[in-house]
């Protein structure tokens, strides 16, 4: 999921990526919105509210979305930086480091009760970092086929390719075409089911929903770590026989 770059990488892979961390995402998101009421997984919408508080000469709040800019920026920053330096060293490694800095990020956040009144602000910072940290990673990982903290883009690029469909004919062009069709769709499905149930776990859980979440990550983390120590035992089985 996470260790295949370049040619290595194929469809699946880009697949349990996207669905994994977009649900993460989009608990991530509906979190934000109902205990902080801060959008958490794009700067788009702050852009349009910076522009309007600094019109109104709220200057206090025009900081305030100029901060929630800046972390989500910091966060896709420091996760490309952690990516090449660790890649010049161990480059099998190169993920999870990002990958642990936002499941630190979000049990911090989840576990922080009464501050929600104290340090909305600051809360809220910090998930627009980890989740600039997510998306940084996951376009990396994935070479920029895969974006799980917004929609926009998805659903621009999903109306181009479903209307490339009247137009392409040819068999190889027309499976390649309906296969990035289905991963955007299930980029979209996950980050709105992740959305549903971060929502009714918000119920009962308030903030430390985002626990559920950084469990989630650590389990793509195991998985993925998991998934490579059954291949390497497999060729090295692969190999005792070939010797045998």
């Amino acid at each position: 999921m996470f260790r295949h770059t370049g040619k290595k990488r194929t469809f699946l892979h880009n697949l349990k990526l996207a669905s994994m961390l977009s649900g993460v995402a989009g608990m991530v998101n509906i979190t934000g919105v109902l205990s902080l009421g801060v959008l958490t997984t794009n700067v788009t919408g702050h852009f349009a509210f910076f522009a309007e508080q600094l019109f109104l000469k709220k200057y206090a709040e025009t900081f305030t979305f100029l901060f929630f800019i800046l972390f989500f920026l910091c966060g896709a920053f420091v996760s490309s930086f952690i990516i090449e330096l660790v890649a010049k060293r161990k480059r099998i490694s190169t993920y999870v480091i990002p990958i642990f800095i936002e499941t630190l990020l979000l049990v911090l956040v989840g576990v922080s009760g009464s501050e929600v009144k104290t340090f909305p602000i600051l809360l809220a910072c910090l998930l627009l970092f980890a989740m600039g940290l997510q998306n940084a990673l996951v376009t990396r990982v994935s070479q920029s086929v895969v974006r799980t903290t917004h929609l926009t883009g998805l659903f621009t690029d999903l109306g181009i390719e479903l209307s490339q469909l009247f137009f392409y004919h040819d068999p190889n062009e027309r499976t390649k075409l309906k296969k990035a069709i289905f991963l955007k769709l299930m980029i979209i499905s996950c980050f709105f089911l992740g959305g549903i149930m971060g929502g009714f776990a918000h119920l009962y859980l308030g903030l430390k929903t985002l626990l559920v979440a950084a469990v989630l990550l650590l389990f793509a983390l195991w998985y993925d770590r998991l998934l490579f120590r059954y291949h390497y035992i497999k060729r090295k089985l692969g190999r005792l026989h070939l010797h045998e």
